[in-house]
């Protein structure tokens, strides 16, 4: 067996343990996104507006690198195409999307 397949062979055996809370495994629903960013970083703040809507309330932060940002985007992509196979077309209504300057 040539070097090649060794690497690949160890690298489709390793796992990764995943260990989460009992608080996190609960969840935080959001209905929004607003998304900034640095040089160096990503900075997402989930919200939820809830009527009459003029008041977002953030529920969580997660702040991450632009690498890891953009496989983020690639993995959540990938994963939307696999639902839309499954159960359809997302249908998106035309809105505006929020960010701080339309908050008051």
């Amino acid at each position: 067996m040539d070097m090649e397949k060794e690497d690949k062979k160890k690298i489709a055996k390793k796992t990764i343990s995943i260990d989460i809370s009992s608080e996190l495994e609960k969840g935080t629903y959001a209905n929004q996104v607003i998304i900034g960013h640095s040089q160096k970083e990503f900075i997402l703040d989930f919200g939820l507006i809830l009527p009459p809507g003029n008041k977002l309330k953030i529920v969580s932060r997660v702040i991450t690198n632009p690498v890891d940002a953009k496989v983020l985007a690639m993995v959540l992509n990938e994963n939307i195409s696999r639902y839309e196979q499954m159960f359809g077309n997302i249908q998106v209504p035309r809105v505006k999307p929020v960010t701080p300057d339309h908050l008051h």
